[in-house]
C-alpha cells in the first residue's frame, strides 16, 4: 500500500479497509444489460468515472440499502468529486424486481445510480458465472415470498473502465482511493460513513495497481 495517512483524532483505533486487489483479472470486465428504462448498458460508457457494482435485490433487508445508502452518503460527502462516481445496482431477482420497483428503490438513494435487470434466468447465470458472483433463491411460506442468498460485495472500476479492486465492505474507502489515484494532485476523501465518523483519509502517491487493505 503507498503512502496513506489518516488525519489526526479520526479514529480511536486503525481504520479497517477490506478490498481486494484484483487488476488484471479476466473476469468481471464488462456486462451488457438493460437499465430500468430498456436501455442497454456497459462499463465502457461510464468512462472518467469510477464505477461501483453490487449485485442484490430491492427486499434484501441489509446489506443491500446498507451498501447503496454508502455510496450515496459517500457521493455527496465527496462534493464536486462526487460527480465522478457512478453507483451501479444488479438484481439478482428479475422476477419481482421489474423496472418500476428498480426505479423507486434506487429512487430512495440517489437519482445518479442505475439499476440493471437481466432479462432471463440463463443471463442471470451467465452474469453471475463471469462476476463470480453467488445467489441462490430460498424459499418463504408463499410462492413470492422468498429471499435471496447473494455475494456481498462490490466491484470497483477505474475511470478508465479497468477493474480494480473487490471490497467487501466499507465501499467507501475503495472508491476513494481509486478517486485520489486518479487526479493529478492528492485528494481528501471521506471515511468511515457508514459509522458517521466526520474524519478525512487522505492517499497520497498512489500508482496502479491500487490496493487498499487493512488489518480487521
Amino acid at each position: 500500500m503507498a503512502g496513506v495517512a489518516v488525519l489526526p483524532g479520526c479514529f480511536d483505533n486503525k481504520p479497517s479497509f477490506v478490498s481486494i486487489d484484483v487488476t488484471g483479472a479476466d473476469y468481471a470486465r464488462d456486462f451488457k444489460l438493460p437499465d430500468a428504462n430498456g436501455r442497454e448498458r456497459s462499463i465502457g460508457e461510464f468512462a472518467g468515472k469510477v464505477v461501483v457494482v453490487f449485485f442484490g435485490y430491492t427486499q434484501c433487508p441489509d446489506v443491500c440499502p446498507t451498501t447503496m445508502n454508502e455510496l450515496a452518503e459517500i457521493r455527496k460527502l465527496l462534493g464536486k468529486d462526487g460527480e465522478r462516481l457512478q453507483g451501479i445496482f444488479v438484481t439478482v431477482d428479475p422476477q419481482r424486481d421489474t423496472p418500476e420497483v428498480l426505479k423507486a428503490y434506487l429512487g430512495n438513494f440517489d437519482p445518479s445510480f442505475i439499476a440493471l435487470r437481466p432479462t432471463s434466468p440463463e443471463q442471470l447465470a451467465a452474469l453471475a458465472k463471469d462476476f463470480k458472483i453467488y445467489y441462490k433463491r430460498v424459499e418463504g411460506r408463499t410462492e413470492t415470498s422468498y429471499t435471496m442468498d447473494h455475494s456481498a460485495g462490490s466491484y470497483v472500476y477505474d475511470t478508465k473502465g479497468q477493474l480494480r479492486l473487490f471490497t467487501r465492505r466499507h465501499p467507501a474507502v475503495a472508491q476513494a482511493g481509486l478517486l485520489t489515484a486518479e487526479n493529478t494532485t492528492p485528494a481528501a476523501a471521506p471515511c468511515e460513513a457508514s459509522a458517521g465518523v466526520c474524519c478525512r483519509l487522505v492517499a497520497t502517491g498512489l500508482e496502479p495497481p491500487v490496493a487498499l487493505r487493512g488489518q480487521a
